[in-house]
């Protein structure tokens, strides 16, 4: 394994510009993830280098079977580099490192790629300009936990793939079909021609208790501050909010997310087992 222990090493230059910036990321069709918990996750085909300090690799990776899955993977195809502590905090930008970081493929989907027919009836979560990391991870992170079938996001939300987004994914953000959108506005048209219902989370919106989402759907979810544009409002066939009580009027944008996605899979699931009674 190639050891780098130079903060101007050429790789690290490249790497640290990856982690930095949305436009190299989107560039170079990589991203960079930090800590063994998401290292453990990353499918095989998606490593594209792994870098973890010599201390680490000795006294962690024989001892966890999933990160020595991984690592090993990495060190088989050339793509492992033992690195220094320092090297390692330039990489992550982290004072602290957790002794290992790596370097991963992107994958690009589009709305055709959440539109494949499947067994069960579609389930979408589409984001509007929403610009918070940790309400985007959320989200990414409830999809996947909810069963949904992918999320269409648009362009002028917060990177996917910054550092924040994808540490708030606990790793779903490597399983999910996520689709960046500069026409979210056409995109909802053919989900409705396709015989999708798009519903639209929105105060002025009836219970989602006395909702049905059984049947191929799609939920929007706007800006944290503004909510839903007026424009996108406009196309929904049915506005939804979540009941409260006490002086609230929302609740931030994951929380709120979560709350649909669950109640979607919570009418599927007793949809299910009605079918078998």
């Amino acid at each position: 394994m190639e050891k780098i222990t130079s903060v101007k090493n050429e790789r690290v230059k490249r790497v640290t510009k990856i982690m930095s910036s949305p436009k190299e990321r989107k560039y170079s069709g990589k991203y960079l993830v930090e800590g063994p918990r998401m290292t453990r996750e990353i499918p095989l085909k998606d490593i594209d280098q792994i870098f973890v300090t010599q201390d680490y690799y000795d006294r962690e990776v024989d001892a966890d079977s999933k990160l020595l899955r991984a690592v090993s993977y990495a060190v088989d195809n050339g793509k492992c580099f033992i690195v220094s502590k320092e090297v390692l905090r330039k990489l992550t930008n982290t004072e602290k490192p957790q002794g290992i970081a790596a370097l991963v493929k992107m994958h690009t989907y589009t709305l055709n790629d959440l539109l494949k027919k499947t067994d069960t009836p579609p389930m979408i979560i589409i984001a509007e300009r929403l610009q918070d990391p940790g309400n985007m991870g959320t989200i990414i992170r409830s999809a996947e936990g909810a069963g949904a079938t992918g999320i269409l996001v648009s362009y002028d939300s917060v990177d996917i793939y910054s550092p924040k987004v994808v540490r708030a994914t606990m790793g779903s953000i490597f399983r999910k079909k996520i689709a960046i959108t500069y026409d979210l506005l056409g995109d909802i048209r053919r989900m409705k021609e396709e015989g999708i219902t798009v519903y639209g989370m929105h105060l002025d919106g009836k219970s989602m208790y006395d909702m049905d989402f059984t049947g191929p759907s799609a939920f929007m979810i706007g800006n944290e501050g503004q909510g839903l544009s007026e424009e996108i409002t406009a196309e929904a066939d049915k506005l939804l909010r979540i009941p409260m009580v006490g002086e609230l009027e929302s609740l931030n944008a994951g929380a709120s997310a979560t709350i649909v996605a669950y109640e979607f899979l919570r009418q599927r699931i007793q949809k299910a087992d009605m079918l078998f009674l």
